[in-house]
């Protein structure tokens, strides 16, 4: 399939519930879940939270889970059910994204539980992500 195909065949609709749902799911993962966690793995405070551009912050994570909705809904194309699209999310969580992650993490010192909290959000955020796009 061409990429203007694949673009026009994306349902939008789904598309937006799955970029919806990673924003959601990181509230949950960085906030009750591991919120502290993720603070402490980073060096972070309340403050150092407080200090940031909000509507930044939030607006460009809505941006970049929207673009991340897109590409997984082209990868798995308009043809997959629920069963091919969570597992093409966890595939594209864990096999691309955890791993890279890790590759960073390496080189750049971070702790084991610094990833683990990043690494586990990706994979939990595009396994679901790809679950709603395969359902639609």
């Amino acid at each position: 399939m061409c990429m203007g195909t694949a673009f026009a065949n994306i349902n939008w609709l789904s598309v937006i519930t799955a970029a919806v749902s990673s924003f959601l799911v990181g509230g949950i993962w960085y906030g009750p879940l591991f919120g502290r966690a993720w603070m402490a793995a980073f060096n972070l405070s309340e403050e150092d939270l407080k200090s940031r551009n909000m509507p930044l912050v939030f607006g460009g994570a809505l941006l970049l889970a929207l673009v991340a909705a897109i590409n997984l809904e082209m990868f798995i194309g308009a043809e997959a059910d629920i069963a091919f699209g969570t597992a093409a999310g966890f595939a594209a969580g864990f096999g691309w994204v955890a791993t890279f992650l890790g590759i960073l993490y390496l080189f750049e010192f971070r702790s084991m539980k610094a990833y683990l909290i990043n690494a586990g959000y990706c994979i939990i955020a595009l396994t679901i992500m790809g679950l709603i796009l395969g359902a639609w």
